[in-house]
Parts: structure tokens; C-alpha cells; sequence
């Protein structure tokens, strides 16, 4: 629940402008991925449940941090010169605001709302100018050190390339999320000076500078360290992904899903899946994939954007990708179906099956070794081994229209554009070029000539 104190408004800053040079990466370091989304969209979602108000600091590859965020605004801070510097950059948009200030860095996607409505209560309730959260490492290598004074006050952040040897050995650690009264921020960002190992202007100073005008300034713990686990390097960045995958298995099993193997399922965070729904080793669910309830997902398959109705199946070694599975229907093993395909109910897509961009009617069936691209195809279909809509004609993509209760013959090329009508056959190896009217039978291919002794004949010449 958020925290809210009558006439005392709240607004978040996230810092997001730095490119992370230990990541050895042309993405900025809040452009990756961990447990599904990027590192940026996990914090922007915990300060949005926090406050309405979320402004975000971009810096470099400002505009692909834009784009990948919603119902933020940005600031840009034109050089990246600190921490200090990156909050003073948006002094000019907090021009006026007498409210209260939560400040996280954009890298750290395991922070939870619950920890920041803590933090905010706790600040507005000890009556503190700054306070941070804090968390107490077994190794704390890399961190700011807390140095804390009486009771539950803050004496100052020593960052770890200034600390001493006796303050390196404090294992509480600076998580880089603060709340500041923003009066208090801003006029101390003023007081900042970059003499430090990285000639940097550090946010961090703003508590010393507090500290020495006798303002009150607060630290307080998180429940758990793991929450402010930052991403600096690509260990840290599969650490992180695992803990956020953790997080999203045991939610799904405590709501009734079946994983055989926790460890070998593979779930993104905006991934739903209905009670009694079983998933089998080694498979992945990614992006925003919906499974309805009593579902099997075998091992190997792959969903990425992808819809599953109840009681479907989704067999060994399938690829689901933007597209539809009604209720009640199979897919697989091997099957492919991409680009907004869509499976009605109680239909069947075999083995070795690609299905792109076309509908399948209810109880139709293609089993076996089929291409089906830019089709429309009706209910009670059956659709024989072999069978290829032919929709590229090297310019544009053509439709094929199978209306219902066609049988199509194994081998069977439908050269789009092309209609067969409903109740209609197509004799097995046909390569249809034209329309086949309802109820009638289709057949496009060479007369078969048998030459008696041919073979024999041609032995003996050998």
C-alpha cells in the first residue's frame, strides 16, 4: 500500500542516464533484460506503484530509453558526470515542489513497492531531511559504506574507492535508493564538489552536507539484501534474472501451477497461467504469453507473445510465437506457428506443421508436413500430409480461402491466389491453379503411363 501523508505529495526520480561501462556493451546498461523485461522497466513499474509522478534521468541512448518506457516523464542530463550532477539536472522540473523526493538508481529491478512504502514511512515518520536504505552484505565489495550515528541517524556515505581500511570493513551498505524532503536536495546539491577518486559529484554527498547543517538524516534496512542487488556486470546481470524467475515460479506454483522442474522452466514476469496448467522441463514462456487453466505445455517448446486456451496441449519441440491457441486443441510435437496465427478450438496441428498468419477452423486437422501461409481455412478441414499454400509469387503474398468440410490430399500445392469450396475434394498430388467450386473434386496433375519391361530392359542395357 502506498504510503501517503495528508498535504505531503510525493514524486519519484529515477536515475537512468549512465551507459555502464562494465557491462562491455553498446547498450546502455538499463537496456537489458533480466527475468523478461528490461532492467528499467522493472524499476519504473515498482516507482510507478509509489507515485504517479515518475520522471526519469536519461543520458546516453537517451531516445531508446524513451521508447521503452510509458507514463513517465524524461529529463536529460546532457553530460554524465555523477549522481550529483544527474539529480541536479532536474532541479528545473522540480522548480516550486515542496513534497518529498524518492530516488532510485535504474538498475536494480529486484526493489519491491512494499520496500518503498517502508522507506517512505519510515522517513516521514522519524521527520528526517535524506534517508537511505540500507542493507548489511556478507561481502560488500564495490558499495558505499554506511557510517551511522546514534540510534537510527546517518553520520555519511563513504564510497568504496574512498573508504579507509575500518570503513571498508562495515558490511551495511548504501543501496543507491534515498528519500529526500526536496527543499533539502536540492539546496545541498548546490554545496557538491567532485574531489573524490572518480572526479565525479556524488549524490551521496548530500548527506554530509545535511549531516553538518544538523538536519536530521535517517537510514534504515531492507528485510532483504537481495532487493538492492545492482547490475554492473553480466554476472550480475544472470544473478538477478534468476532471482526474478525464482520470484516468478513460486508465485505460479503457490496459484496452482505445475512446474515438473522449476529449475528448467523458463517464465518471464508478465506471463499468466491458469490453475492445473502443467509445464514440462526445459521450456520457455516468454513476453506477455496467457495459458488458460488445464493445459500441458511439453518439454522444449518455445511461447513468445502467445495465447493458449484451455486444455490445449502444446507437444515437444513447438514454436508459438504471436499468435492464438484456442481451447482444447494440440499442437506439435514440432510444430511452428508464427506471425498471428490462429487455431480455433478443438483443432490439430501436427507434427512438423508451419502455420503463418492464417486461421484454422474449429475440429480442422493438419497433421503432418504441411506449409500453411496467408490461409483462411474452415472448419471440419482436413488437411493431407504434404500440403503447401503457395502464397509468395516473388512480389506480394497471395490468400488461399478452404472453406468448410474440404478434404485436401496429401501433396496437394495451392497456388494462391485460390478458393476451394465448401465440401470440396483435392485429389492427392494435385498443384491447384484455379478455384474449385463446392462439393467438387479437384485434380491437377499428369496423367500416370505405365511402360511394361521398361525396367527390365534397362538393366540388361547396363
Amino acid at each position: 500500500m502506498t504510503v501517503k501523508t495528508p498535504g505531503r505529495e510525493m514524486r519519484v526520480l529515477v536515475l537512468a542516464a549512465g551507459k555502464g561501462t562494465r557491462m562491455k556493451s553498446k547498450k546502455a546498461k538499463v537496456l537489458h533484460s533480466a527475468g523478461g523485461a528490461l532492467l528499467i522497466e522493472h524499476v519504473a513499474n515498482a516507482a510507478k506503484a509509489v507515485s504517479s509522478h515518475v520522471s526519469v534521468i536519461v543520458g546516453h541512448q537517451a531516445d531508446q530509453v524513451r521508447a521503452a518506457l510509458t507514463g513517465v516523464e524524461f529529463i536529460e542530463q546532457q553530460e554524465q558526470l555523477g549522481t550529483g550532477h544527474a539529480a541536479l539536472s532536474a532541479r528545473p522540473a522540480f522548480e516550486g515542489y515542496r513534497g518529498d523526493v524518492l530516488v532510485l538508481p535504474g538498475d536494480i529491478p529486484l526493489i519491491e513497492s512494499s520496500t518503498l512504502d517502508r522507506l517512505v514511512a519510515f522517513h516521514r515518520s522519524g521527520g528526517f531531511s535524506a534517508t537511505v536504505l540500507t542493507a548489511e552484505l556478507d561481502d560488500p565489495f564495490g558499495y558505499g559504506r554506511i557510517v551511522r550515528g546514534a540510534g537510527q541517524s546517518l553520520e555519511r556515505i563513504v564510497e568504496q574507492r574512498d573508504a579507509t581500511p575500518e570503513i571498508r570493513a562495515i558490511r551495511e551498505v548504501n543501496s543507491g535508493v534515498y528519500v529526500f524532503d526536496a527543499g533539502a536536495l536540492f539546496e545541498s546539491l548546490a554545496g557538491v564538489r567532485n574531489r573524490n577518486a572518480q572526479g565525479e559529484y556524488y549524490l551521496t554527498d548530500v548527506f554530509g552536507i545535511l549531516v553538518e547543517g544538523q538536519r536530521p538524516v535517517g537510514a534504515i534496512m531492507a528485510s532483504s539484501a537481495r532487493e538492492i542487488l545492482g547490475v554492473n556486470t553480466r554476472q550480475e546481470l544472470a544473478v538477478v534474472d534468476r532471482e526474478l524467475r525464482d520470484r516468478k515460479r513460486a508465485a505460479l506454483m503457490t496459484a496452482g501451477v505445475t512446474l515438473v522442474d522449476p529449475a528448467t522452466a523458463f517464465i518471464d514476469m508478465n506471463v499468466e497461467i491458469g490453475a492445473d496448467t502443467v509445464i514440462h522441463p526445459f521450456v520457455r514462456i516468454e513476453g506477455r504469453t496467457v495459458i488458460g487453466e488445464d493445459a500441458v505445455i511439453h518439454s522444449f517448446a518455445r511461447l513468445t507473445n502467445a495465447r493458449v486456451g484451455s486444455r490445449s496441449t502444446v507437444l515437444d519441440g513447438s514454436i508459438v510465437a504471436d499468435s492464438e491457441i484456442g481451447s482444447d486443441v494440440s499442437v506439435g510435437p514440432y510444430a511452428h506457428l508464427r506471425m498471428g496465427a490462429t487455431i480455433a478450438d478443438t483443432a490439430r496441428v501436427g507434427n512438423f506443421v508451419e502455420v503463418k498468419k492464417s486461421v484454422i477452423g474449429r475440429n480442422t486437422k493438419a497433421m503432418h508436413l504441411a506449409y500453411l501461409g496467408d490461409a483462411t481455412i474452415g472448419a471440419n478441414v482436413n488437411i493431407g500430409a504434404g500440403t503447401i499454400t503457395c502464397n509468395y509469387d516473388g512480389v506480394r503474398k497471395n490468400p488461399t480461402t478452404i472453406e468448410d468440410d474440404v478434404f485436401i490430399g496429401s501433396d496437394s500445392q495451392l497456388i494462391a491466389p485460390v478458393r476451394i469450396g465448401k465440401g470440396a475434394y483435392v485429389a492427392a498430388g494435385s498443384s491447384i491453379t484455379e478455384d474449385v467450386p463446392s462439393d467438387s473434386l479437384g485434380i491437377a496433375r499428369g496423367r500416370q503411363i505405365n511402360k511394361p519391361d521398361w525396367a527390365r530392359e534397362r538393366k540388361k542395357g547396363k
